[in-house]
């Protein structure tokens, strides 16, 4: 990975509905040249996936939004948990961090209960042997958006 793909990957990550041709633009590539680097990068792994990041003030039906620090008991390796946390509903991250807990997650809950159920599911069938949730009040900051 150069330094255009990781400039390409700082704009994407910015506005991942860009067209190739702006995004072409912005880096000094032709549309099909920006195009064949995202497809090499999507193969290669690089780029998993596309998301769509909500705010959560912005729908306030949507419940709550969750970050959750995991520590994971000694018996479950970051492979079944990171399977386990796929299939579990409402999840909308999961990212391995240092420090004190191995992954941060992300989720929505539509009430405490539903949080409530989703620590537990996390406990029963993720491997996870200590949590710590904090509740999402606002969006303090919004990510840019493109001119």
């Amino acid at each position: 990975m150069d330094r255009l793909d990781r400039e390409i990957l700082g704009i994407l990550q910015r506005d991942a509905r860009i067209s190739y041709r702006d995004l072409g633009v912005r880096v000094g590539l032709s549309a099909n040249a920006a195009a064949d680097r995202v497809r090499r990068l999507r193969r290669d792994g690089v780029i998993r996936a596309f998301t769509v990041l909500v705010d959560p003030a912005a729908d306030s039906g949507a419940g709550l939004v969750v970050f959750i620090d995991v520590t994971l008991r000694l018996d479950t390796t970051n492979e079944e948990f990171e399977a386990a946390v796929a299939r579990l509903p409402g999840i909308t991250e999961v990212v391995h961090v240092t420090g004190e807990h191995d992954y941060l997650v992300r989720a929505r809950a539509a009430d405490p209960a539903a949080l409530d159920a989703l620590l537990r599911r996390l406990k029963r069938e993720a491997g996870v042997a200590h949590s710590n949730t904090r509740i999402a009040l606002r969006a303090a900051t919004r990510p840019p958006t493109q001119p």
